[in-house]
């Protein structure tokens, strides 16, 4: 063997002992740092869920059911049991999170990757309740990766993105805050006595709701067809709308009546 071939694997060795040292010595990026948004910045839900199970749940994950959905719009993720021992699935809403950066796909996912835990390991059910076990677990992972899990994770100015069929009542409740008689929803479904405030709004106010705004030419859509007795929305509706929103949020500042 020459003498440059015998240099050149020398040095070969000296260098792959180097990169091996530093890999051993550098520590591994939190799971929320900000150069996962250029490394990876639309990871694989799947693969995601069962990184966290191995990493933070002892792999008790297993049977838990996680995927997309396109409808959810009012928030961001959630967690749904059947029975004791059954089927328990993780949703992630695409519409909200595909518009947030990738830590709060990660921090979503983990916080209800909580629930599931406690459903599975305890069966509990408690959805809305972030008691004492499930914020132990919260604080236990967010030392570990640095995340920033919290009890909630609505977000405001993605949800009111997607609110564009708007409603306002027009009996005594418009006059009252906070809403002064506007449902704003996502999807063309006017109040009714489907809603669990719908008994109370009755024997409170009575009035009627009135369609004053919508996406513009929704109407004209086979989906979006006006009902019998429910005319379409025109622009100038919709603008006027707009404007009288406007008023509302002005008057604490000019001082003008209700």
């Amino acid at each position: 063997m020459d003498d440059d071939l015998m240099l050149a694997l020398r040095l070969q060795e000296e260098w792959n002992l180097q990169v091996t040292e530093h890999d051993q010595t550098q520590e591994p990026l939190s799971l929320v740092d900000a150069s996962w948004e250029l490394v990876d910045p639309t990871p694989d839900l799947q693969a995601l869920f069962v990184q966290f199970n191995d990493q933070f749940f002892w792999g008790q994950l297993g049977a838990v059911e996680v995927k997309w959905s396109m409808r959810m719009t009012l928030c961001a993720g959630i967690c749904s049991y059947e029975g004791k021992g059954g089927m328990c699935s993780i949703r992630l809403s695409e519409p909200l999170l595909k518009l947030r950066p990738r830590k709060d796909l990660v921090e979503t996912l983990l916080h209800e990757m909580i629930h599931a835990y406690l459903f599975v390991t305890n069966n509990d059910k408690d959805r809305e309740g972030h008691g004492p076990e499930f914020c132990k677990h919260m604080h236990r992972i967010n030392r570990m990766t640095g995340a920033s899990i919290t009890v909630y994770h609505t977000f405001h100015d993605e949800v009111d993105e997607y609110r564009r069929h708007w409603w306002r009542c027009s009996g005594p409740c418009q006059h009252r805050p906070p809403y002064y008689g506007y449902v704003k929803r996502a999807t063309n479904r006017e109040p009714s006595a489907h809603d669990y405030w719908w008994a109370e709004h009755q024997k409170t106010c009575g009035g009627t709701f009135i369609k004053i705004k919508e996406p513009e030419n929704y109407s004209k859509k086979g989906k979006g067809k006006a009902k019998v007795g429910q005319h379409p929305v025109s622009a100038a509706e919709n603008k006027a709308s707009e404007l009288l929103i406007l008023k509302i949020a002005l008057l604490p500042l000019i001082g003008l009546p209700g």
